[in-house]
């Protein structure tokens, strides 16, 4: 009985993200002809708010976050744990600075949703041309970093389901390395209620827990990503400790 009303609430859930995504990305739009920047920025960020609201409200996901306090006010490399959509709409909304994320350029041709990324300021990038995507992720990374944003990359390119480690890669160091600024590892329960690959959501809590920001400077790329897998693998296994076994 339980998976049924889960189901028909995530049904629900959907229904509200796609009546409210259509006049918002419309609106994004029509305002990113005279405005653009934060402004386009924080508008999305609304209606990814709404979203995550929508969540909590219809299906009973909520959000439990551990150390703020390592928050800084510097741009940094945010490089988080990846289970779901989940964090995908809600690190905008819970962070204090605007973020630029990676994404594959494909993104941009999802109807009203992809139309208003275009609007952003990200970094959208060709997978198929590997050179070319990490000289846009270096040289787009540095340009809005240096306006103030904080870049968002997830190191294991793709969700990984609960319980388990995708393959760490070192894009996100690398780019820190190279524009001398601090990564900043974040673990994050998303499957725990929003399943990889799935709408089905549970209710739930998802515990977010932000690392202290580690410099990059005089490090290696893949020694640096090192630390920031074993952090979060580490931290993972003590907020999800029934997800893993061994």
């Amino acid at each position: 009985m339980g998976m049924f009303f889960n189901a028909v609430r995530s049904a629900l859930f959907v229904l509200f993200m796609a009546v409210t995504v259509i006049p918002w990305a419309l609106a994004v739009l029509v305002v990113s002809i005279f405005a653009k920047g934060n402004v386009v920025y924080w508008m999305c960020v609304g209606w990814l708010t709404t979203a995550i609201w929508g969540a909590k409200v219809i299906c009973g996901v909520h959000a439990r976050m551990h150390g703020t306090e390592n928050l800084p006010d510097s741009p940094v490399v945010m490089l988080p744990k990846h289970q779901s959509t989940w964090e995908t709409f809600a690190f905008p909304g819970l962070m204090p600075h605007p973020l630029c994320y990676v994404f594959k350029r494909e993104l941009l041709y999802v109807p009203f949703f992809g139309w208003a990324m275009a609007r952003m300021d990200m970094i959208h990038i060709d997978r198929s041309r590997r050179s070319e995507a990490w000289r846009s992720v270096l040289a787009q990374g540095k340009r809005f970093m240096d306006k103030g944003h904080w870049v968002i990359m997830f190191p294991e390119g793709t969700r990984a389901a609960r319980g388990e480690r995708g393959a760490y890669k070192s894009g996100g160091t690398r780019l820190a390395i190279a524009t001398l600024r601090p990564v900043l590892p974040i673990a994050v329960t998303s499957a725990r209620c929003w399943p990889r690959k799935s709408f089905v959501l549970r209710p739930g809590v998802i515990d977010v827990s932000i690392g202290k920001p580690i410099p990059s400077t005089g490090r290696e790329p893949d020694e640096l990503m090192r630390e920031v897998e074993t952090w979060i693998e580490t931290e993972m296994r003590r907020l999800d400790p029934g997800a893993y076994v061994g």
